[in-house]
């Protein structure tokens, strides 16, 4: 008897950290299908529809600027607005945030998928991702239409210059994808288990923000642990924390302001993609047996 060919065989997986490239590569018409299904559902019975990718970064950098820049009185640098400053941080922080937002429930809300049809489990986060590019290509253009105004059409963006290191923009942006998809792989599959840390992502991702340097800069940080106004190890805390060097780095590739270390660059780096593989291999661990607990 002939013995049968089989087109695929479904195996536990061998390693924890395992990301098989070419299986995604075949399933990666249901990864563009889930992205699709994340931007069309998003909006679909919304009033202002997509216009929500412009409102967002926009009124919350208009409060920013009121808040921290008028009322706080806080300095963002020499011919530098403070509009285009914390636009440019939300906008990076944006994307992260949603990243994480968007993965640290992946078992729990596609549990009846998972437990019924097999494809590469990974995918899901990882539409996360992608569909989040588009946001932030929309909300690229609205810092660059803004940027353009302040720079030739006002005196107040008299220094703003992009810098050689905005080659770097597409790296910063995958380093937040990988930051963005570790931590949200992680927090996913410990929710399996801890249901209650579901409540705890948005705010701990608010809180977060504040020590990213979304809305001040690095060096204001810098001052006030020099002069005591902060203890130490809010500082330190700061200045390693990954995310407030990549918008520190971003506006320093876009607005001239800042600085730019290749040491930071590569450190960041690091952190990133071993947040990623942690995740990773969390996620692996916890797919085989999430059917069970969830």
């Amino acid at each position: 008897m002939k013995q049968e060919q089989w087109l695929y065989t479904i195996s536990p997986k061998k390693s924890l950290i395992h990301l098989n490239f070419k299986e995604i590569w075949r399933y990666r018409d249901l990864l563009f299908l889930f992205v699709k299904r994340d931007v069309i559902t998003l909006y679909k019975q919304t009033v202002l529809g997509p216009l929500w990718y412009f409102v967002q970064p926009l009124f919350t950098s208009i409060i920013f600027t009121l808040i921290f820049n008028d009322i706080a009185d806080i300095e963002v640098g020499v011919g530098i607005p403070a509009f285009l400053f914390n636009l440019a941080g939300i906008t990076s922080w944006n994307y992260f945030s949603e990243c994480i937002k968007g993965t640290s429930d992946t078992f729990k809300k596609n549990q009846n998928i998972f437990g019924k049809v097999y494809f590469p489990r990974v995918i899901m986060p990882m539409s996360t991702i992608v569909s989040n590019l588009i946001k932030l290509g929309i909300q690229l253009l609205v810092f660059i239409v803004f940027y353009v105004y302040f720079v030739f059409f006002t005196d107040k963006g008299s220094v703003c210059a992009p810098q050689i290191s905005l080659l770097l923009l597409p790296v910063l942006i995958v380093l937040m994808g990988f930051l963005g998809l570790g931590l949200g792989m992680t927090i996913s599959s410990m929710t399996t288990k801890y249901r209650d840390l579901t409540f705890l992502v948005g705010f701990g991702v608010q809180l977060l923000m504040y020590a990213s340097a979304v809305m001040y800069p690095m060096e204001l940080i810098e001052q006030k642990v020099a002069n005591g106004s902060i203890p130490k190890f809010a500082g330190v805390f700061i200045e390693y924390n990954p995310m407030a060097t990549i918008i520190e780095l971003f506006r320093y590739m876009t607005l001239g302001t800042g600085t730019f270390e290749i040491s930071e660059f590569i450190y960041t780096g690091v952190i990133c993609v071993v947040v990623f593989f942690i995740g990773l291999i969390v996620f692996n661990k916890t797919e085989k047996s999430f059917i069970d607990t969830i």
